[in-house]
């Protein structure tokens, strides 16, 4: 019988590999060949783009292009016969939905700002769903009422378009009219008080502006591993991207949140959409193909929260990378058609700030690197370039690196992370493409404010209750198995010593499809 069965064995392996010779050649190599071809000049834009934005960089630092010298900027002053009416009217605006851990800290922050109490309206726009939560914000407004506060608690009674549709419904409101400028905080955003003084004088003295974005600032960037991996990627987003738009062609996209808006600029833009789960990048492409400028203030940091367990990154990664690439499909044409702004601008949003970072940047990451180069090791008649499979990626990291100089030590582990993020953000972005069936999926980002120090700090808690289901991912276990293989194979028979990296790999997507990786919040 063992007979038998070595035999059967023997002869399926045999027409196995037999299958393989058979279409490899007339089949298997060329598609991996063009499948190589086409991530090397994918990485190739990326390389020549993060280049560029290294460059200008480098420029406005060395000859200190800030905002306030490229544009007119006066500190507001006191008008002796005007009063306070010399201040502009400023609207905040705080869209929330069952914040249970951060709306003190926004609500307070916002309460906090210093500006004429008679020139500032806060407008908190409570979505919550969560009675208890509901009544908890509704008090914490009256409480800053009772102080001589002018603030607004804003509830409707449906959720559609979400964020927008929440936005949109609050500039509805009567006193909305009486005020010139918005200011938009998300839940865990907590300003600082001068915030507005060194924000508005943009707007006052620039017709032309229609948005003022600050930095993010993260509170919690410390709290494990994976929050310090965000951080280097966002560092580089703000402190390049962001500057670089900004310094070049006075546009970037909104972050939706510690910016400021001219009333007027999103009205004429047609106000808020929610045609896609990225109603902040949708408002800016439409503001600016009206001619619209925008600055980024670098200088300017507003504390937020990042998230720290896994469930929510995932989530919020999916809406980040599939909103883009559906508002790119939606908007490619009339961008393409508007007169009012230059060639230039024109070819820096579709082909700079849409394609390269929003459908490239991620399809290249996963396909090349976690499906494509791993291929090869079974295709020998395949081979990638060294410039293509290690200089180009090396340099590309290095230049994302420096936005985050005290973790440099840690570049290593950003890569491995960022290659399993890839997997989400590339479906994210067929998604969007495609218009598929996730395509206008939005969960809230979650929060944990001071929850996990508090659960923690209480005495001995117990041992976290963990779903297998909740615990476990499938996508990242199937693909950490196929780089396994491909090491495996490689280590015995290839000669790139590929096998290095793609056990390196393998161990980091299995990490995240066992749920190791974030902050695991206990139960109880």
């Amino acid at each position: 019988m063992q007979q038998i069965s070595a035999t059967s064995t023997t002869i399926v392996t045999g027409q196995i590999g037999f299958a393989w010779q058979q279409l490899k050649a007339p089949l298997i190599v060329p598609v991996l060949q063009a499948m190589v071809v086409l991530c090397l000049a994918m990485s190739t834009m990326l390389f020549v783009e993060r280049v560029y934005m290294g460059i200008v960089l480098v420029f406005l630092k060395l000859f200190g292009r800030k905002p306030e010298k490229r544009y007119k900027w006066e500190p507001m002053k006191d008008d002796v016969e005007l009063g306070n009416s010399a201040y502009p009217m400023v609207l905040i605006q705080i869209p929330m939905y069952n914040e249970k851990e951060v709306y003190q800290l926004s609500i307070g922050a916002a309460c906090g700002l210093s500006w004429p109490s008679d020139r500032i309206v806060i407008q908190v726009l409570d979505d919550s769903t969560d009675h208890t939560i509901k009544s908890m914000v509704e008090q914490e407004c009256q409480r800053w009422a009772s102080k001589g506060i002018n603030i607004k608690y804003e509830i409707r009674d449906n959720r559609n378009g979400y964020k927008a549709g929440a936005l949109k419904e609050g500039m509805k409101h009567s006193y909305v009219k009486q005020c010139d400028y918005v200011a938009i905080f998300d839940a865990d955003f907590q300003p600082e008080p001068d915030f507005l003084w060194r924000t508005i004088p943009f707007l006052v003295n620039n017709p032309d502006i229609a948005l003022v974005q600050a930095r993010w600032k993260f509170v919690n960037a410390d709290e494990c591993l994976m929050t310090r991996m965000q951080e280097m990627s966002l560092d580089y987003h703000f402190k390049v991207e962001q500057e670089v738009g900004s310094s070049t062609y006075a546009f970037f996209g909104f972050n939706g949140t510690a910016g400021v808006w001219r009333i007027s600029a999103i009205n004429e833009a047609g106000g808020w959409k929610d045609r896609t789960t990225v109603e902040d990048m949708d408002l800016a492409v439409r503001a600016s193909l009206k001619g619209w400028k925008f600055v980024y203030v670098g200088d300017l940091k507003v504390k937020n929260e990042l998230p720290s367990t896994f469930k929510a990154y995932r989530y919020q990664q999916h809406r980040w990378s599939c909103g883009p690439a559906n508002l790119f499909k939606k908007m490619a044409m009339e961008i393409i058609r508007n007169r009012k702004v230059t060639l230039w601008k024109k070819l820096y949003v579709i082909y700079s700030f849409f394609f390269v970072r929003k459908i490239v940047a991620h399809i290249v990451t996963f396909v090349f690197y976690c499906v494509v180069l791993p291929s090869t090791v079974f295709v020998p008649d395949v081979q990638v370039p060294k410039w293509g499979a290690v200089y180009i990626p090396s340099i590309i990291t290095l230049l994302n690196a420096v936005g985050t100089p005290r973790s440099l030590h840690l570049v290593m582990f950003w890569i491995l992370f960022e290659n399993v993020m890839s997997l989400h953000r590339t479906k994210a972005t067929f998604i969007g493409l495609l218009e598929a069936g996730r395509v206008n999926e939005w969960v809230v980002t979650e929060k944990l404010g001071d929850a996990l120090k508090t659960k923690l700090g209480a005495k001995a808690p117990k041992k976290p209750r963990i779903r297998i289901g909740e615990r476990l991912h499938l996508l990242e276990l199937g693909v950490g198995a196929y780089l396994f293989f491909c090491g495996c194979y490689d280590m015995a028979f290839g000669a790139n010593r590929y096998f290095i990296f793609l056990f390196l790999q393998c161990i980091a997507f299995f990490v995240a499809g066992f749920g190791y990786i974030g902050t695991i919040v206990p139960s109880s």
